[in-house]
């Protein structure tokens, strides 16, 4: 403890930093865990209710069943069923667009948390250097004292200790929300397999009869 309370009174310009950096991974952690938690939804249960509504070209119904669902995947799903109702020769390329913005809102401050974790060692280490300097000049003026100079390593290696932690828990909380984003990613591809399994299943019989009048 009196280590820690030395390096923080010794080393303080250099521990604000990576002080900072704490702070903002878990302000990003914590908004994050509330979206996620916010915007989750059981798609499993979902998908099947919206196939019967498309089956039967009830599209009101559907879009009903979006509100009703709420949330990222309700407003992808509702999105989806504009595109379906208004363009269907297009559906793809414009729901791709509509997914994309969806990405987004769901990455948002993941940035923070990667830029966090790959500095923030960086930081700590900057620290541990600074620290050691100001020691061998300590040890350089004062002589040789023991006490003086376990003292200066240790605080000096608190600063890496610091920075790593900081970073170990950004990189875990980065790769963790990448991976959530990734399952509402393969979410918003399985709505539109959906859609588009309707779009393929009205564009058959129109190509069938176009080649049967060839004939």
């Amino acid at each position: 403890m009196d280590l820690l309370l030395h390096s923080i009174q010794m080393d303080w310009p250099v521990l604000l930093p990576i002080f900072i950096c704490s702070i903002l991974v878990v302000a990003a952690a914590i908004n994050r865990v509330s979206f996620y938690n916010k915007n989750k939804r059981d798609v499993v249960q979902f998908i099947p209710k919206l196939q019967k509504e498309l089956a039967k070209n009830n599209l009101v119904g559907a879009q009903n069943l979006a509100i009703q669902c709420g949330g990222v995947i309700g407003e992808v799903t509702e999105e989806a069923v504009r595109i379906f109702s208004e363009q269907k020769s297009g559906f793809s390329r414009s729901f791709d667009i509509a997914a994309s913005l969806a990405a987004r809102k769901l990455e948002n401050h993941l940035t923070i948390l990667g830029t966090i974790g790959g500095v923030a060692p960086f930081l700590g280490l900057f620290g541990t250097v600074v620290r050691i300097l100001y020691t061998f000049q300590d040890l350089a003026t004062q002589g040789n004292q023991s006490a003086a100079v376990a003292m200066g390593i240790g605080s000096a290696l608190i600063a890496t200790a610091f920075g790593l932690g900081v970073a170990i828990v950004a990189v875990i909380c980065f790769n963790s929300f990448q991976a959530i984003v990734k399952r509402f990613e393969d979410d918003f591809q399985l709505i539109k397999l959906l859609f588009l399994s309707f779009v393929d299943s009205e564009d058959e019989p129109s190509t069938g009869k176009s080649q049967s009048i060839a004939l």
